[in-house]
């Protein structure tokens, strides 16, 4: 091979291609009129070719039907083009929005994701994580990381390569990217509190999550600046049926006013416990949950909500990640993305407080 040629191969899409269509280095289309090294950076999509170029020698490689292959690309830069996201409940809107955001950039920067979804946290289940995306040769990994056991355990598994995570607890060692949860949270509980309730009651997420842990804190934070009770809070699964479960055991106690619930599913339990119980909503009970899932707004009565942009946080990591394999990356950085309070129908003023 000569070592001078661009090391970029094609495949040919159509039959009967001109000789060098089949793989290996093509000569530049002629069609293009420029030189193999400029074909090599088109296709890498390096960045100092000029548009009508470009845009030229695409244009030649539809006509004769080059395409160019995977492995000739991962030879051209010494990558795979090929990024490795391991989820935890993948199945939840936060984490599926957050994997659509880094599919739809990743897509546009040209990589591809290779996706494990993993049904334990324990550190054997990560690090055979890693090794299946290391084996298929990713230039790096995005962790969403809901669970302290999670980054633990990736820390453990950490095998040098480029790594984004989706929460702040695991030290300066990744980059991260991550919703302001307490912020949230507090946001949920000061509007309640405005409307005249004297305390919010909290139906939190499961313990060891770290989004549910940071929630916990902005409700508390925000009580204790108010001067207002904090009553122990309730731990869901992040699911309606905990929601509802949880809800039936608040619904007959009348002092119950306001409740600020972790989740969007579990608020629509607590929602449901509530009606059964005979306790109108907005007039009796408040309710904010916290995702603004889309049927958030089609709820009996619509669902104030805190807001996060789950696609943005999909971004961002993808944006990062490039960050450290195409650029040189800043130590430690955090990207946080604010939150914001949906206000709809299911909040009023307290009972008798107007």
């Amino acid at each position: 091979m000569d070592r001078r040629a661009p090391a970029v191969g094609f495949a040919c899409a159509a039959r009967g291609a001109p000789p060098g269509a089949r793989g290996g280095t093509p000569p530049a289309p002629p069609r293009a009129g420029v030189s193999g090294q400029t074909v090599s950076r088109v296709l890498n999509d390096h960045p100092r070719v000029r548009p009508e170029t470009r845009e030229r020698v695409r244009e030649a490689m539809r006509e004769l039907g080059y395409r160019p292959t995977a492995s000739a690309r991962t030879l051209a830069s010494g990558r795979s083009r090929m990024l490795g996201v391991i989820s935890f409940d993948a199945a939840r809107f936060g984490p599926a929005a957050t994997l659509a955001g880094i599919n739809e950039a990743a897509q546009e920067a040209g990589y591809l994701v290779s996706t494990i979804a993993l049904t334990a946290t324990d550190q054997k289940a990560v690090r055979d994580a890693v090794d299946r995306l290391l084996g298929q040769g990713a230039d790096g990994i995005i962790a969403i990381a809901p669970q302290r056991s999670v980054g633990e355990a990736l820390v453990e598994a950490d095998h040098g390569m480029p790594m984004v995570t989706l929460d702040k607890s695991f030290g300066a060692r990744f980059p991260v990217v991550a919703g302001d949860s307490a912020s949230g949270a507090r946001q949920a509980t000061e509007h309640l509190l405005r409307l005249g309730h004297r305390t919010v009651r909290h139906i939190a997420g499961p313990v060891g999550w770290i989004a549910a842990e940071a929630r916990l804190d902005g409700w508390r934070a925000a009580l204790e600046d108010a001067g207002a009770q904090a009553h122990e809070p309730l731990y869901g699964d992040w699911s309606a049926d905990s929601g509802h479960e949880l809800g039936r055991g608040i619904a007959d106690d009348p002092d119950v006013t306001a409740v600020f619930v972790s989740n969007d599913q579990m608020a629509v339990g607590v929602l449901r416990a509530l009606h059964e119980a005979g306790r109108r909503v907005p007039e009796d009970v408040s309710v904010v949950g916290y995702d603004n899932i889309p049927e958030a707004a089609h709820l009996l009565p619509p669902l104030t909500t805190v807001r996060t942009d789950f696609t943005e946080i999909g971004r961002r990591c993808l944006s990062l990640m490039l960050d450290q394999l195409e650029r040189t990356p800043e130590p430690g950085v955090r990207v946080i993305i604010p939150t914001e309070l949906v206000v709809r129908a299911s909040c009023g003023p307290a009972p008798g407080s107007f």
